[in-house]
């Protein structure tokens, strides 16, 4: 796409102490995988004497995982040196994993980062926009308990995710893009989102169907895969986190929202409306959008329903968005919705263009 900017992060890759401890595993192989730990729930185990979770030494992987070594894979590891709460993840850590990525991408045939499963589907959104031209598997995955639980999910989790990773098909990766691995289902990484804090089944892509499901054999929906071209790999900065949210309620004030259009050097607004992407249509409200529109402030349109999405004009709510210059945000998410907004936001794109490409399907997170 146009506007991409390729970047090396030297600058932030210095100033970050969260790097890097390799382990390597020796093991007859086929293929290579990277995993990356990145922290989350999947790397904690309990201390015997005081029960309290700690980081998990990632020295121990073979050790608590042994079904690891049956993999006819080159396994290496590479762990955040201070790993990182998922509720912490910032973008410059997204560019952090997005540059060991390609720092690694020639020596690797795809990539495991694990992460917490909090803000997991925030950073593979981001990672499908940053990661331009990605032809290799790119799994994230997690757990809702750690490794060391007897009842824990983190060993399927990672096992599947690194056989994801290394399936071959027809010479090439089965799955040549982001995506999130969890509880027997692999989604798209911009169209999901976590659905429950408490079942394993922790994510969901309500406007997606799954890339693949984990039986007694890993079935992949080929038609659904992101189909890549030949390119070579280009990672996209992520440099413009001047983003608010409005989520609608009834009875949201004129003063609230009001604030929120003023405040200093924003330039984009995420609308969470009603349904279909309805919304009051107090005179108030619809003056005070024109006032941020002419600010030159982007306004994206999308719905508070977890299924389907805006379909703005459809109904006399929203048939004044069209006029004033909101942007539907058709089926995203809004993970998805945040993360191309910073990327676009940081390219040299008018407001005009980006307005253009938020209604245009980028990595697959919006249908058309």
């Amino acid at each position: 796409m146009a506007g991409g900017t390729e970047a090396s992060f030297e600058n932030c890759i210095i100033n970050q102490k969260r790097y890097l401890r390799s382990i390597r595993y020796d093991i007859v192989f086929m293929n290579s995988i990277l995993i990356i730990y990145t922290g989350g729930t999947i790397g904690m185990i309990r201390d015997e004497e005081s029960g309290a979770l700690k980081t998990f030494d990632f020295d121990s992987l073979i050790h608590e995982i042994p079904e690891i070594k049956k993999f006819k894979s080159k396994i290496e590891a590479i762990s955040f040196e201070e790993p990182i709460d998922s509720s912490n993840m910032q973008p410059e850590d997204w560019m952090a994993i997005a540059q060991t990525i390609y720092d690694n991408y020639n020596q690797h045939d795809g990539f495991v980062v694990l992460h917490g499963s909090d803000t997991m589907a925030y950073t593979a959104s981001a990672l499908s926009f940053m990661l331009e031209n990605l032809n290799k598997p790119v799994i994230l995955t997690g757990s809702q308990l750690p490794i060391g639980e007897i009842r824990t999910d983190a060993k399927e989790n990672l096992i599947t995710a690194i056989e994801i990773a290394s399936t071959i098909k027809n010479g090439k990766p089965a799955v040549p893009e982001v995506a999130i691995y969890f509880e027997y289902d692999l989604y798209r990484g911009n169209r999901s989102t976590k659905s429950n804090a408490e079942d394993f089944e922790a994510f969901s892509s309500p406007n997606y169907p799954v890339l693949a499901e984990a039986g007694v054999s890993l079935k992949f929906n080929h038609s659904a895969i992101y189909k890549p071209n030949d390119k070579n790999l280009k990672i996209n900065k992520f440099s413009d986190n001047h983003i608010a949210t409005i989520k609608l309620y009834p009875g949201i004030s004129e003063e609230v929202i009001f604030s929120i259009i003023n405040t200093p050097n924003l330039k984009a607004i995420v609308l969470e409306t009603f349904g279909a992407g309805n919304a009051s249509t107090q005179l108030w409200f619809i003056n005070l959008l024109i006032v941020a529109v002419e600010k030159n402030i982007i306004i994206l349109n999308i719905s508070q329903c977890e299924g389907g999405g805006v379909s703005q004009g459809k109904y006399e709510t929203s048939s004044a968005f069209n006029k004033i210059g909101v942007i539907s945000g058709a089926d995203m998410t809004y993970e998805a919705a945040v993360a191309k907004l910073m990327y676009l936001l940081g390219t040299d794109l008018t407001t005009q263009e980006i307005k253009n490409w938020l209604q245009k399907p980028l990595r697959g997170e919006i249908t058309l």
